[in-house]
């Protein structure tokens, strides 16, 4: 989903309406994908504990705000069916919450196509190996034969730490620089990018 924009705009949204000195766009998008109190922890360092839960709120206002209308990637359909019709298991590990992930799920008609998912709240968050580790246990899945894909340095330092190899995609949160000082197997710039690495490799 082409989030980080909107993501972005929620946590300065969220530190303004507070008070707190307002992150630039690269100290903001740094955060994406980790889960919400870290990331407000980061992004916002001045922000006092006696506020996280105001934050969080006013982050989510302006997140629904802007939430129904954001698109998929172009391509994304197309690519998790064909990889759904070819027998592999598909799964998500996100920063998001159980109840933000089951909105986007639904929101976007993907729900049908993750055999199972793990969230911030459920479990230590990126990048700690917990939800990669989960996922693979419960779906009986090897490590070798599991791939991470991300747009951050937490995904692939989450699947470093759950010695799980991954593919970087340089089209989302985290400029290539900082993907590539990760060693992935490889760097997309596009789904369709990615959906040909795939059909190549996996």
């Amino acid at each position: 989903m082409d989030s980080a924009a909107a993501i972005v705009l929620s946590i300065q949204g969220a530190c303004r309406d507070l008070g707190y000195p307002v992150p630039d766009e690269k100290r903001a998008s740094h955060v994406i994908g980790l889960g919400l109190r870290d990331a407000m922890a980061h992004a916002c360092p001045e922000l006092r504990p006696s506020d996280y839960d105001r934050m969080i709120e006013r982050y989510r206002y302006h997140w629904f705000r802007q939430d129904p209308d954001l698109p998929l990637f172009a391509g994304t359909v197309e690519m998790l069916a064909e990889l759904e019709d070819r027998g592999h298991l598909l799964a998500v590990a996100t920063g998001k919450s159980r109840a933000g992930l089951a909105r986007v799920l639904e929101n976007t008609g993907l729900h049908r196509r993750f055999v199972s998912t793990r969230c911030a709240d459920q479990c230590t968050p990126k990048p700690a190996p917990d939800m990669l580790l989960e996922l693979i246990d419960e779906l009986g899945a090897d490590r070798e034969r599991t791939l991470m894909i991300g747009d951050t340095t937490h995904d692939l330092n989450m699947a470093a730490n759950a010695g799980v190899p991954a593919v970087a995609v340089s089209y989302g949160a985290h400029p290539p620089e900082e993907l590539e000082a990760l060693s992935p197997l490889a760097i997309v710039d596009s789904t369709p990018g990615l959906h040909q690495w795939l059909r190549r490799h996996a």
